[in-house]
């Protein structure tokens, strides 16, 4: 069984100090994909690239204390390709791939719009750039997972308040769309809502108005897999029991060599 775990850390060394390293040695995971690291490689402590048996790879962004990918695993991986090889995203640190023999294991963090037009126009260039690349990806005939923070809910079950959100970042009709393309147009499958259709099933709540204590919450966090490879998924869990950032672990084991 292979299990894949994907958190948005909202800063690595953040999460590290609430007890994440530890949890992520005691693990069962192969692999743990994180987003959100805002460090630099010399920020990276010994203790947070390789707790217990991991060994952390990075994609940091150039500016300091922002964004940034990393993929914790234990087997050494054939490859590991830092960015897409697009200036405008790689700078950001926002995409980071192993592979091992046919599968490729993708750490990937989508930009959030919340914070205004600018953010958001980016958002909508980045999307824009990234539809090529995840068409030529799924073309390649690997075994492909992109594991992270799409910042994006597809679908009114994946939110508490959608009513409330249709004109907000993350929920935006032109975001949606484009997700559903990412599915339909180009075969890609929502590996959670594939073995798990209940709603109330969220991965991030806001720290405003008591949100996580009354489960409002958004589904933004994903596995999107290959056809073959999705196939494979018997088990999702959300980790609820400890806290280490705004979001919360999203685990899922597949029955796939490894």
């Amino acid at each position: 069984m292979l299990r894949i775990i994907t958190l948005n850390v909202n800063g690595i060394r953040s999460a590290a100090r609430r007890g994440f390293c530890a949890w992520l040695a005691r693990s069962r995971a192969d692999m743990v994909c994180v987003q959100e690291i805002k460090a630099q490689p010399s920020d990276i402590i010994e203790e947070i690239r390789a707790p217990g048996r991991f060994r952390g790879y990075f994609h940091c962004a150039e500016k300091k204390g922002y964004s940034g990918v990393g993929l914790y695993t234990r087997r050494a991986p054939d490859r590991v390709v830092e960015g897409v090889g697009i200036r405008e995203i790689d700078r950001e640190g926002r995409y980071l791939r192993a592979d091992y023999g046919k599968l490729s294991v993708i750490s990937v963090y989508l930009p959030s719009g919340s914070s205004g037009p600018d953010r958001q126009a980016v958002k909508f260039r980045f999307m824009e750039l990234f539809f090529p690349h995840l068409r030529e990806l799924a073309g390649s005939g690997r075994d492909i997972v992109l594991c992270g923070d799409w910042n994006i809910a597809h679908k009114e079950i994946d939110l508490r308040n959608w009513r409330a959100n249709r004109k907000n970042s993350g929920f935006l009709p032109e975001e949606r769309s484009w997700l559903t393309r990412v599915f339909d147009e180009l075969t890609w499958v929502d590996v959670f809502r594939r073995i798990d259709p209940r709603p109330e099933r969220y991965t991030w709540w806001s720290n405003r108005g008591r949100a996580w204590e009354k489960n409002v919450g958004w589904r933004i966090d994903y596995h999107i897999a290959t056809g073959k490879l999705a196939v494979t998924a018997r088990r999702a869990a959300i980790y609820t029991k400890q806290r280490f950032s705004d979001h919360a672990p999203l685990t899922i084991d597949y029955d796939y060599p490894f």
